[in-house]
């Protein structure tokens, strides 16, 4: 099963991914673009071209997932479009996946004890 926490680290891959590839190829994507270890355990999300997509490929530990949300209507309401990764909190990725846009939103930070 997969799980989102709000302690993992997730990448947004800035240039779109071409949605033909598959494990393999998205963790070659992985390495020699973003420079990352793919079997870190960090969620990497992908957006196709029309942004009307995303995949998210991570390491469990025994195997890779490779999971894909098409939306049904209307496409991503943002994405970031500098540098070649992005670093994004699980709150904001809550968001991002329904479409909607996190530099919006006014997320508090997370608990931390005194």
């Amino acid at each position: 099963m997969l799980q989102i926490t709000p302690h993992q680290k997730f990448f947004l891959s800035i240039e779109p991914l071409d949605f033909r590839k598959g494990i393999d190829a998205i963790v070659a994507v992985c390495k020699q673009k973003l420079l990352a270890d793919p079997m870190s355990g960090v969620l990497f999300i992908f957006a196709n071209r029309q942004r009307t997509a995303v995949k998210i490929l991570v390491y469990d530990g025994q195997g890779f997932w490779l999971c894909m949300k098409r939306f049904s209507r209307g496409r991503l309401a943002w994405w970031p479009e500098s540098l070649i990764s992005s670093q994004v909190s699980a709150s904001q990725l809550q968001i991002l996946l329904y479409q909607g846009d996190p530099s919006r939103s006014e997320i508090p930070s997370d608990w931390r004890r005194i």
